[in-house]
C-alpha cells in the first residue's frame, strides 16, 4: 500500500511539472499575456459611424414610383414623411502613428467607408471622444485609415507593428476589440492560436475584398472586433481583425485577420498619396488543381495558369502568352492565384522583373515591367443540329447557330454548349450552357467537325478545355472521364 501511494506521488509529480511547463506562466506565475495586454490595450479604440441612408420604399412601395402612382393615383403620397434614416455601424481600430497632434488609426474598410456620408466618433481609452476624418480607403484590402486631433501634450499608446511574415501555424494569437459594441464590452482580450495563414477565395458578402492573404485564428472575434489588432505574444500587431465565419452570428473559432504587413503599405500609401498604387501585369491567372496538374503534365499543383492575356499590356509585351503557368515572380515562389496577385500588386512599377513559366513542359525565363494598375482593371429555343456528346455530358452547336445568334456571340471560331446534362463530367467540371469551347487538349476547335474530331480521338482519361464563359471570362476547364 505504500510502495503504491510513492508510485501515485511520483506519478502526480511528474505529471504536474509537465502540465506546468506546458503552461505560458512567467517567474511569478502570472499569464505572460498581462503585461504584453498592459502595454497596448489602450491603443485600440472604438469607432461608430453614423450616417443617413435614403429611404426609397414604404412599406414595400416606392416614393416616387410615377408608374406606381399612375395606377393607384389615390394613395397617399406621404410627402411630410421622412425620406432619410440615421444609420449606425460600429467596430474597431487601434492606433498605429503619431504626428503632432493628429493620430493616426487602422480599421476596416467596411466599419469606416460610410463616414464620408456622416460622421465618425473615436472613443480612446480614457472615454474621450474625438471626431475623426477619412484618410483613405482601400476596399480591395477591406482597409482603412481615419485620423484625429488631440492636445499635443495628450498622453497616447501606441501600438508596435510586427512581421506578419514570420508568424507560424500554432503561435500565441490575442485579439483585441469592441465586440457588440452596443453592449459597451470594449477592449475585450481573446486568446488563441495562429490556425492557419494564406487564407484567399473567401467570401463575405457583395463586397469581399479582391486581395486575400488572410491569417485564421480561434482567438474569439465577434462583430464589433472589426478593425481591432491581432497580436503576437511579444505584444505586436500582426494582423487587422477583420471578418469570421459563423451560422449564428457570433464566435465560432473561425476569425480571420489582414496581415499588417499588407496593412503597414496600404496605410503608407493612404497616407502620403491618398490612394493605394499598386502594379499591374494584365493577365486572366487561374489557379492550378489536381486535374490541370495532370493534363498539363506538371510537377506539383503549383503556380499560376494564364487563362487570357489583355492587350497592350506588360503581360503581352513580355512575350506571355495563354496556356503559360507561372511558377516564379521575382525569384518568389507562386503557390497560387492569391499569393500571386499580392506579389503583382506589391512590385515596383517600372522595375524590369524575372518571369518563371512552363511552356510546352519547359521552363522558360522572361522579363515584365509592369505598370500602375488603371482604376478600371477587374481581375462572367431553337437549336440547330446539336451535337450529343453523351461520354461529356454535354450538347453543343455552331456559332452560327440560332442559340449562338441569340446570344450575340463575338467569337469567330468555336462551339457553343447549349445544354449540360446533371451530375455528367461536364456538369461536375463547372461547363454550363451559353459558355463556348475554344480549344480541346490545346487543339483549336474552330467548329463542330473539329470539336466532333477531337472528341473521338480522345485517348486521355482528363480533357483539358479552353472556354469562355457566359460572363465573358477566358478559363482552362479539365472534365474527367475516368
Amino acid at each position: 500500500m505504500k510502495r503504491t501511494i510513492i508510485i501515485l506521488i511520483v506519478i502526480i509529480m511528474a505529471f504536474g511539472n509537465l502540465l506546468w511547463s506546458q503552461l505560458p506562466l512567467t517567474d511569478e506565475f502570472k499569464s505572460p499575456f498581462v503585461n504584453m495586454v498592459k502595454n497596448i490595450r489602450e491603443s485600440v479604440v472604438n469607432i461608430r459611424v453614423e450616417y443617413e441612408v435614403e429611404l426609397s420604399q414604404r412599406g414595400g412601395l416606392p416614393f416616387n414610383d410615377e408608374f406606381f402612382r399612375f395606377f393607384f393615383p389615390d394613395l397617399p403620397r406621404e410627402e411630410n414623411q421622412p425620406r432619410t434614416r440615421t444609420s449606425l455601424a460600429m467596430g474597431s481600430g487601434f492606433i498605429f502613428d503619431r504626428q503632432g497632434s493628429e493620430i493616426y488609426i487602422i480599421t476596416n474598410n467596411h466599419v469606416a467607408e460610410n463616414g464620408s456620408k456622416g460622421e465618425i466618433t473615436v472613443t480612446l481609452a480614457d472615454k474621450a471622444q474625438y471626431k475623426a476624418e477619412i484618410v483613405g480607403l482601400d476596399a480591395d484590402t477591406d482597409l482603412a485609415i481615419i485620423k484625429v486631433r488631440v492636445a499635443d501634450d495628450e498622453d497616447i499608446t501606441i501600438a508596435p507593428l510586427g512581421d506578419s511574415d514570420e508568424i507560424e501555424i500554432g503561435d500565441w494569437a490575442i485579439a483585441i476589440g469592441n465586440p457588440f459594441g452596443q453592449l459597451g464590452l470594449e477592449r475585450t482580450v481573446t486568446v488563441g492560436v495562429i490556425s492557419a495563414t494564406g487564407r484567399a477565395n473567401l467570401q463575405f458578402g457583395d463586397n469581399s475584398p479582391l486581395y486575400q492573404d488572410f491569417i485564421q485564428t480561434d482567438a474569439a472575434i465577434n462583430p464589433g472586433n472589426s478593425g481591432g489588432p491581432l497580436l503576437n505574444i511579444r505584444g505586436e500587431v500582426i494582423g487587422v481583425n477583420s471578418a469570421i465565419t459563423s451560422t449564428s452570428g457570433g464566435n465560432l473559432g473561425i476569425g480571420f485577420a489582414i496581415p499588417i504587413n499588407i496593412a503597414r503599405k496600404v496605410s503608407e500609401d493612404l497616407i502620403n498619396k491618398g490612394r493605394v498604387v499598386r502594379a499591374y501585369i494584365g493577365i486572366l491567372p487561374q489557379d492550378i488543381d489536381y486535374d490541370l496538374r495532370k493534363s498539363l503534365k506538371l510537377k506539383q499543383v503549383a503556380g499560376v495558369l494564364v487563362a487570357q492575356v489583355e492587350k497592350d499590356t506588360p503581360a503581352e509585351a513580355a512575350g506571355l502568352e495563354k496556356g503559360d503557368v507561372i511558377i516564379r515572380f521575382n525569384d518568389i515562389e507562386i503557390p497560387n492565384v492569391a499569393k500571386f496577385r499580392l506579389a503583382v500588386a506589391n512590385s515596383r512599377i517600372g522595375e524590369e522583373i524575372p518571369l518563371t513559366i512552363i511552356r510546352n513542359g519547359k521552363d522558360k525565363i522572361l522579363k515584365v515591367k509592369l505598370v500602375e494598375r488603371p482604376l478600371t482593371a477587374e481581375v462572367e429555343q431553337e437549336i440547330k443540329a446539336p451535337v450529343s456528346v453523351d461520354l461529356l455530358g454535354m450538347q453543343v452547336a455552331g456559332l452560327d447557330s440560332d442559340f449562338a445568334r441569340q446570344r450575340e456571340i463575338d467569337e469567330k471560331e468555336g462551339v457553343i454548349i447549349t445544354s449540360v446534362t446533371s451530375d455528367s463530367p461536364a456538369a461536375r467540371s463547372g461547363l454550363r450552357p451559353g459558355d463556348i469551347i475554344l480549344e480541346i487538349n490545346q487543339s483549336v476547335v474552330k467548329d463542330v467537325k473539329d470539336f466532333e474530331r477531337i472528341i473521338n480521338n480522345l485517348e486521355e482519361d482528363i480533357v483539358l478545355f479552353y472556354v469562355k464563359t457566359t460572363r465573358g471570362n477566358y478559363q482552362f476547364t479539365t472534365i474527367n472521364l475516368g
